[in-house]
């Protein structure tokens, strides 16, 4: 009896884990098109930076001043989000990107998710990618690419009125002093200080989830400066100044293997007024939730050394 009841929580279990791989679900994508998506996608912060100084290399200071000019304009005129261009393009790009590395979701227990629910999904690690990073909304044509996309500025306004619309939240809580604090050899967490997101979740009612994803870190090699100055700067301008580079030097990604891990959401009963011990308990829930499930996984998908810090 012991051994049917074992084999049927097994069975549970197994039906309850969802994994969605990007080349299966998108058998169709080839080369030619999976290339392109990640150049538009990563690749206009670089274009942006190449017309720029190509323009005031070999142009006339009268054209090179036109081009400067649009670029501005592209920083401030408003965006339309619901755009036809833009959601076919963001569709293009998330079909075909997401088959290169591949990018391999792994949903731990999809039952216990409500399609009617809003979560607020806590993702680590940053790593290179730019999650939203208000930056990213002064920077001109990639700010509409990432529009499109579905980011938007990870502003608390933005974040209350979006869940309390009814949608779901996918943030780094490390946000820029992760990106700084970034080591070759683990995975690094800036969670210890990170509340806000907590609270936040508490007063709207939504479950927190954890999510991890392995190989993120080594999609491109990277160097950072580092000291006091230029965490003041990262700070400042909420973005970190990195260089990185893939395949050939270029903004191309390394064909790395990515899992992403979905936990199990973090219930509690909706407050407007959490005092700080309420908070700390539900963030010390959620950073426990991020180390498990990192521990639970990494030896599975291929990582068994590596390490994570919560810092």
């Amino acid at each position: 009896m012991m051994g049917d009841e074992s084999e049927m929580n097994h069975q549970q279990q197994t039906e309850k884990f969802r994994v969605f791989n990007g080349r299966e679900q998108f058998p169709s994508s080839n080369v030619l098109h999976t290339v392109t998506a990640l150049l538009i996608w990563l690749g206009a912060i670089h274009f942006d930076a190449i017309l720029v100084l190509f323009s005031l290399l070999f142009l006339p200071l009268s054209k090179a001043l036109l081009v400067v000019g649009f670029l501005v304009a592209c920083m401030v005129i408003p965006i339309d989000d619901q755009s036809k261009v833009g959601q076919k393009l963001s569709r293009y790009i998330c079909k075909h990107a997401c088959r290169y590395f591949p990018l391999t979701l792994h949903v731990e227990d999809i039952t216990a998710f409500d399609p009617n629910q809003a979560y607020v999904f806590g993702y680590e690690p940053h790593s290179i990618k730019v999650l939203a990073s208000t930056a990213v909304f002064y920077t001109p044509i990639v700010r509409h690419i990432w529009t499109w996309l579905g980011l938007t500025p990870a502003t608390r306004k933005n974040f209350v009125s979006l869940l309390e619309a009814g949608y779901s939240c996918i943030i780094v809580p490390g946000g820029v002093q992760e990106t700084f604090l970034m080591e070759h050899d683990f995975e690094i967490a800036f969670l210890k200080a990170r509340r806000g997101f907590i609270r936040i979740a508490m007063e709207t009612g939504r479950p927190l989830v954890p999510v991890i994803c392995y190989g993120q870190s080594h999609v491109y090699k990277w160097w950072k400066p580092s000291g006091r100055i230029f965490l003041q700067f990262s700070r400042a301008f909420k973005f970190t100044p990195i260089f990185f580079w893939g395949i050939l030097g270029t903004p191309l990604p390394f064909q790395q293997p990515m899992h992403v891990v979905v936990g199990k959401p973090i219930e509690f009963k909706r407050n407007p007024n959490p005092t700080v011990e309420e908070v700390n308990e539900v963030h010390s829930q959620f950073v426990e939730a991020m180390r498990d499930l990192f521990e639970r996984h990494k030896g599975r998908l291929g990582h068994p050394d590596l390490q994570l810090k919560v810092l």
